[in-house]
């Protein structure tokens, strides 16, 4: 079975950091793209920043700058550093990862357990 697992997730105080990583596990032969979303409570999922094999990211608007997206292929993670951590960060930060599934040989979209992230003094 393939899987993503998160860790880093936290109580921050205002204007702090944090780093979130993501490990796929299983028998994985190759990654298009990883990825992060996040959810705040009463709200849908919003994008945050992709990354693709290669090292091409994007990210969305509010965080842009302060946050950054990386990743290790030969891990199979990618991480998250976020900087400057506002209130309005808070929210629950869930990987996604495309993914080539050697067992069932084909490519997939899978999502993490997701991972607590409050920002507040």
């Amino acid at each position: 079975q393939v899987q993503l697992v998160e860790s880093g997730g936290g109580l921050v105080q205002p204007g702090g950091s944090l780093r979130l990583s993501c490990a796929a596990s299983g028998s994985i032969g190759g990654i298009t793209t990883m990825g992060w979303y996040r959810q705040a409570p009463g709200k849908q999922r919003e994008f945050v920043a992709i990354i693709n094999s290669g090292g091409s990211s994007r990210y969305a608007d509010s965080v842009r700058v302060r946050f950054t997206i990386s990743i290790d292929n030969a891990k199979n993670t990618v991480y998250l550093q976020m900087n400057s951590l506002k209130p309005e960060d808070t929210a629950v930060y869930y990987c996604n990862g495309n993914l080539f599934n050697m067992e069932e040989q084909r490519w997939y979209d899978y999502w993490g357990q997701g991972t607590q992230v409050t920002v507040s003094s």
